[in-house]
């Protein structure tokens, strides 16, 4: 579909809503007069009064003439001066592609790249050309890959999709806003009908009467109703938008192809599926670990530190590069599905272009640390910035020393209820004397409710492995405050914890189960960890 059909479409829909509301106030206006001319006195007064109440929530939507803007993305904005590199990348991208190239650039923290026009008259003049390039994007790709991604941004341009986007967004805005101010107007008619109903009910008790159960039934279905019309007609009109959508996604995909290649193209979709989960696992397991100990990875490395992730964990990703989803794209979806993106694309002829070595994409940058860093400022909180620094060994050991702490606390506060000493010295004392004190103070952690339901056997049963894995944490605790033990990065695999000798972990195993029998036995602790 050619530019000036889309949007004519999109006159049409726009058009739509505001042919909606003066429908429907045409059928309100109906029904005054016919109030008017067969009802009289207090009929035709209530009939009036709820036709206005009605009609205001219709007018207000059809009035709305200005799109809400969405709040700023944060970002790095970079000019061509600071990086004259990317700068003529993406010019040569929008040469090639046939477009006018964006005014600014602006350096995310999504594994997204993303266009927009503030395009003005509904999209009849251009305006300002703005695109958004994220750091952890460019991370995973190659230079060609990276190109690939742009000429796909570039292509939009060309499509004048993003001209057409502030048009389709103001429907979508008055739809919402519309349906939004009738469910609203129903709620607090319900608020106002329980209330009413509530205070008479207290009135009631107050006389010694019984009262009756609340029941706002009913309350503000004329506003439901009205809501459920405009809530057909949005989904209508996301369907047809979003159908349009997704064709504009698979046109930019030729775009790429285009620029970068038939490979380039392809490999930078299927890098995509394997980024976006390795960035959100990074972020959740890496770059915020030290968080709840008051730490940070040093300046730089909260997104940087991804490529150490991407590299050591390649074999596990090669799956999600090689695996798409194949799951049907929903009609509110908007692009099509990855899979059928790539399976598209590697359909077309070899153009010959497949197999060139390029450079990472991130040189394109004139010092990536920089901007790395620079990325933190803009996008962390204050309260984020303002956590000490460490570098990645000493924030893995330093933060999981303190989570591994809190943990065993657990175990010392329940010992001292029972009348032990907190540490592991005076709690294997304490049990030499008293075997059954580890049940009384495993009695005191959480319990599912089975095992607390659970008796005799079956109880200790449940109850040994949760005191087996807080001695373990109370071992752990005191060898790490001594320096017998430090907790190792490892960018492949969990954090694990390095103990003063081989075998250790395996005697250690062997000491703890047989902390926990039936029978206890203190003395391998005894050697393994106070000797």
């Amino acid at each position: 579909m050619g530019a000036s059909l889309r949007a004519l479409r999109a006159l049409v829909l726009l058009a739509g809503f505001y042919l909606l509301g003066l429908v429907l106030l045409a059928v309100l206006a109906a029904a005054d007069w016919a109030t008017v001319t067969w009802l009289h006195g207090g009929i035709a007064v209530k009939v009036l009064i709820v036709s206005v109440v009605l009609a205001v929530p219709i007018v207000r939507g059809m009035f709305m003439l200005r799109t809400p803007k969405d709040d700023p993305q944060p970002g790095v904005p970079v000019t061509e001066q600071q990086e004259p590199v990317l700068w003529q990348a993406v010019r040569d991208v929008a040469a090639q592609v046939g477009t006018r190239a964006p005014d600014e650039i602006l350096l995310i923290d999504e594994v997204n790249a993303a266009v927009s026009e503030d395009s003005r008259l509904l999209g009849l003049l251009p305006g300002t050309r703005r695109l958004y390039l994220g750091l952890p994007l460019m991370t995973g790709l190659d230079e060609m890959q990276l190109r690939a991604v742009l000429a796909h941004e570039m292509g939009h341009y060309a499509n004048l999709d993003t001209r057409l986007t502030p048009l389709i967004a103001r429907g979508r805005a008055q739809l919402i806003r519309t349906i939004g101010h009738f469910h609203d107007r129903a709620d607090t008619k319900v608020a106002k009908e329980r209330a009413r109903q509530e205070k008479a009910a207290e009135e009631r008790l107050a006389k010694g009467k019984k009262a009756k159960e609340v029941d706002t039934a009913g309350q503000g279905a004329m506003y439901r109703a009205m809501a459920k019309i405009y809530t057909g007609y949005a989904h209508f009109y996301m369907r047809a938008t979003l159908a349009g959508s997704r064709r504009q996604e698979l046109a930019a995909d030729l775009a790429s192809v285009r620029v970068a290649g038939r490979d380039s193209a392809a490999s930078a979709l299927r890098e995509l599926n394997a980024i976006g989960p390795a960035h959100g696992f990074y972020m959740d397991s890496y770059a915020t670990l030290g968080v709840g100990a008051g730490l940070l990875p040093p300046p730089g490395q909260v997104f940087g530190g991804l490529r150490q992730l991407l590299d050591a964990r390649s074999d596990e990703l090669d799956e999600l590069r090689r695996e798409l989803s194949t799951e049907p794209t929903s009609p509110y979806d908007s692009h099509p599905a990855l899979a059928e993106r790539v399976a598209r694309i590697e359909a077309l002829p070899d153009d010959g272009r497949g197999g060139l070595a390029a450079r990472p994409a991130l040189e394109l940058l004139s010092s990536p640390e920089a901007a790395l860093a620079a990325l933190e400022q803009e996008v962390l909180t204050p309260e984020a910035l303002a956590l000490t620094r460490r570098d990645w060994a000493d924030l893995v050991h330093e933060s999981m020393t303190q989570y591994v702490g809190h943990g065993a606390q657990e175990l010392r506060e329940a010992a001292t209820a029972e009348g032990a000493a907190p540490d592991l010295a005076g709690l294997l004392d304490a049990v030499d004397t008293d075997p059954a004190l580890r049940w009384r103070i495993a009695d005191r952690f959480p319990k599912s409710e089975q095992a607390a339901a659970a008796t005799g056997r079956a109880a200790r049963e449940f109850t040994r492995p949760v005191l087996r894995r807080a001695a373990k944490q109370l071992v752990t605790a005191e060898l790490t405050a001594r320096g017998a033990a430090r907790w190792q990065l490892s960018w492949s695999e969990s954090a694990a914890l390095a103990y003063p000798t081989d075998g250790f972990e395996d005697q250690l195993d062997l000491a703890l189960d047989a902390f926990v029998a039936d029978q206890p036995d203190t003395e391998p602790l005894r050697k393994l960890v106070l000797a």
